[in-house]
């Protein structure tokens, strides 16, 4: 059963699949809070009924019911489909003329209970029909809409069938009471017939991707491909030969109420003919069909006087049985149910097994609505569907709950939920829009980033900009002969690493130790932290046996500055918890060499001040040449690029290129992202420690700090909306990335006049790296909105250790001439 389950499922074996496994467009169970008046309109075999419920909001525990039963002319079933339908819409109306209902918009929940393909909750293509009807020019067509357009040539136009289901999910429904939620059902009736909630990402022949889905698994047809032949005993085949349908549905005919009597009767017939029943009777009236019914069965091995209950429908039969007949009749009236009961177990724990491997679950609990005439009807029946469950799937606890009106309250609620899930979609979608940007609206923020860029390059313009463009005095990228050792420096916390980077032919290698920068020395002297520091790369030098070498060293400082050169820059201020006196204002590398001097190490030669972004585009240039790019995705976010010399108004000089570090974070600091801005990114900004600055890429990081911080108790549904919110501000945070990304790789091109620009960006950031689709978003958007640029996306690995020290390695180099600062400066 599992694996017929899981072949129906697949969109590449479901045609072949005999268990369909259909998807039914209902996502969810009740939760209690559905409200209002529901039409409900049942399709039986000999009538239609037609309900009025009225949903209080109360658990679903009390609703107020009405009801009327149309008997439906035997030769409708059998004639026109739109026949058919016309008496459907026709009991409708004269249902609501009988209770007065007023003219408000009526939602109608159709229970038809055949095999559907539906694609969505009003939308079902009948597959075939069964149960005795055989309606012309109905099968292929949505039966939805031949109700509705029935109901339409009524004047019913304030009725709108927004669901159909059969009576296997409206059991589901009327099980999930009380804040209990169920999520299997089982009919074991005439026919059987199961569903259950399935992980709408399994259900591939549905185009839902996240959430739940019930699923109608149609399991009376499993075993038409032959995989029950070695349960099939002679007499099932013998009743499988004198059905309307040889070969069809075996597993209904082994479970089903509706032939349960006729294998009992094949088997009397068999022990008649071997002599071991009935001897000096005449049998001949066991070989007529459906001389036994069900029912008969069920008294025989449902009740006190059950050898009794057999004499009498031996007798009935003209048969004259003994004592021992009828207690043989008995046994086998009780070995046939309870093999019924016990498929429908091995069946019920393949759902339930299912059901705990899809959701990582070690032990499932779960509710089970049941419902027909062998689960109500029979004891025994429930204990063996019980038992041999809890024996099949023991790491499933499963409580069976019995159905109440399956069909019509059932019917009702699912209708119910649909609505309640409909609004709930409408008020989501309308409070999720303004997080939901438009091709237009990136291609603006893309335009307002160059426009930003152009700004910030501009000697005059540079102080209107919110992006700051500060020049890096990094004039080249890595072209693969660099060689030789250099350290490398990398402080931007309260724990700083010192590295040993040689650069050879089969490669980098690298050597590293951290240390901690204790609180005291953090917020003491600077002059006492930058003696720390030192201390600590003499430490790491003796470890490493380097001190009588005088190494490049490459500094990555990665606290606000003003670069005034390679090897010099200014601290603005101090951040992550720093407050060292007597450093801002400063040369950090000057502190750095001043400090090396009072312990006297005379072997420091600090050739390269670098931050994180500038690192990995350089450590991404020595495996790719292309990589004049640098990007940053993480709780912060930054990029860096390889400008030309002659675009840079605020460093002297028209050769070559620098890379510029763009400080693109504040982007939108000085108003021009506002249209953009919603109610949640102010109130995020509001909380922020830096009012007013680098809103864009802290969203997802506050949401999950709240998410963390709230201990809810969230329903699955609830889960899943605030997985949604999450999926839809992290999408922004990509696309917007992407706008931002498009700017700088047209502004490339352009500068370089080509038609096509192909470019690497060496990438870094736990969003970007740990982001389930975050790449893809950012990448697809990129493609979008700078098509004539081929991109490609490098992930750094330690871009501020061994970047730093390819900058130094480049500046060894000497590649190419370094700009000069402005005399202003």
């Amino acid at each position: 059963m599992l694996q017929a389950m899981r072949k129906g499922l697949s969109r590449q074996t479901h045609a072949q699949a005999n268990v369909r496994m259909l998807p039914t467009y209902i996502c969810s169970t009740p939760d209690g809070t559905e409200k209002g008046d529901v039409l409900v309109v049942e399709l039986c075999q000999s009538h239609v009924r037609t309900l009025w419920v009225t949903l209080l909001g109360d658990g679903n525990q009390n609703p107020q019911v009405l009801y009327k039963i149309f008997d439906m002319p035997r030769d409708i079933t059998q004639g026109k489909g739109e026949v058919l339908f016309d008496f459907i819409a026709q009991c409708v109306h004269q249902f609501l003329t009988g209770i007065s209902s007023s003219q408000h918009r009526l939602p109608l929940g159709f229970v038809f209970p055949f095999s559907c393909r539906q694609t969505r909750l009003d939308k079902a293509e009948l597959i075939s029909w069964s149960k005795g009807f055989s309606c012309s020019d109905v099968e292929g067509k949505d039966v939805v809409q031949l109700l509705q357009s029935a109901i339409n040539k009524q004047e019913l136009y304030h009725v709108d069938v927004v669901a159909l289901m059969n009576d296997t999910v409206g059991t589901m429904m009327t099980c999930s009471m009380g804040g209990k939620p169920c999520e299997v059902a089982l009919v074991i009736d005439a026919g059987t017939n199961s569903c259950f909630m399935a992980e709408a990402q399994q259900v591939e022949m549905a185009e839902e991707t996240s959430g739940r889905m019930c699923v109608n698994t149609e399991w009376g047809y499993f075993g038409d491909d032959g995989t029950l032949s070695d349960v099939l005993t002679p007499y099932d085949q013998w009743l499988d030969q004198e059905s309307s349908n040889p070969g069809e549905k075996r597993f209904e005919k082994l479970v089903g109420s509706l032939y349960l009597g006729e294998i009992v009767r094949h088997v009397l017939t068999a022990l008649a003919a071997e002599k071991a029943l009935f001897i000096g009777s005449s049998v001949t009236v066991l070989r007529t069909k459906d001389v036994l019914k069900t029912q008969q069965v069920l008294e025989i091995i449902n009740n006190e006087e059950g050898m009794d209950k057999a004499r009498r429908a031996l007798e009935a039969l003209g048969l004259h049985p003994s004592e021992q007949d009828c207690c043989r009749v008995q046994q086998v009236c009780r070995v046939v149910v309870s093999r019924a009961a016990a498929l429908c177990a091995a069946g019920l724990a393949a759902i339930l097994s299912h059901i705990c491997q899809s959701r990582e679950l070690e032990q499932l609990v779960v509710n089970v609505g049941v419902d027909g005439e062998l689960y109500q009807g029979y004891t025994r029946f429930r204990e063996i569907l019980q038992s041999v469950t809890g024996l099949l799937a023991p790491e499933c606890m499963a409580t069976l709950l019995p159905s109440v009106d399956r069909t019509g309250w059932g019917a009702a609620v699912a209708t119910a939920v649909a609505l309640r899930l409909a609004a709930h979609r409408r008020e989501v979608d309308q409070l999720l829009a303004p997080l939901r940007l438009s091709r237009a609206d990136l291609e603006r923020v893309q335009a307002l980033m160059r426009r930003e860029m152009e700004l910030g390059l501009g000697r005059e313009s540079n102080a209107k900009s919110s992006v700051r463009m500060l020049p890096t005095y990094v004039c080249s990228t890595p072209d693969g002969t660099e060689r030789g050792e250099f350290l490398a420096l990398d402080l931007g916390g309260t724990n700083f690493r010192v590295l040993v980077v040689r650069v050879a032919l089969d490669g980098i290698h690298m050597a590293s130790e951290i240390y901690v920068i204790p609180t005291a020395i953090m917020q003491g002297t600077g002059e006492a932290l930058f003696d720390h520091i030192i201390e600590c790369i003499m430490d790491f030098q003796l470890k490493q046996d380097l001190m009588e070498q005088v190494l490049p060293l490459g500094f990555t400082f990665s606290f606000p500055c003003q670069q005034l050169g390679l090897d010099k820059a200014v601290l603005l201020s101090w951040t992550k918890g720093f407050s060292a006196s007597g450093c801002v204002g400063k040369d950090v590398v000057q502190l750095l060499r001043e400090a090396a001097q009072r312990k006297q190490h005379l072997g420091l030669k600090v050739v390269a001040v670098v931050n994180d972004t500038v690192g990995t585009m350089m450590s991404c240039g020595y495996d790719d040449p292309k990589c004049e790019i640098g990007l940053i995705v993480g709780t912060g976010t930054n990029a860096c690029y390889m400008e030309e010399m002659q675009n840079v108004g605020t460093v002297e000089g028209d050769q070559g290129r620098m890379c510029i570090n763009m400080e693109w974070g504040a982007f939108g600091d000085n108003g021009c992202l506002d249209n953009i801005f919603t109610d949640f990114d102010r109130l995020v900004d509001e909380k922020t420690i830096n009012v007013g600055k680098q809103s864009d890429g802290l969203a997802l990081q506050q949401v999950q700090a709240i998410l963390q911080n709230l201990e809810l108790q969230a329903s699955f549904e609830d889960s899943m909306l605030v997985r949604e919110v999450c999926q839809t501000v992290s999408l922004r945070a990509a696309q917007l990335c992407a706008a931002g990304l498009a700017a700088v790789v047209e502004k490339m091109r352009e500068n370089r006049g080509l038609a096509q620009l192909a470019i690497t960006v060496g990438v870094d950031g736990t969003l970007y790296k740990m982001h389930p689709c975050f790449s893809q978003h950012l990448q697809q958007m990129l493609r979008d909105l700078a098509p004539n640029c081929t991109v490609t996306f490098l992930p750094s690995e330690d871009g501020s250790g061994k970047g730093a020290a390819l900058v130094a390695a480049v500046a060894c180099h000497g590649a190419e001439p370094q700009g000069e600062p402005p005399s202003t400066q």
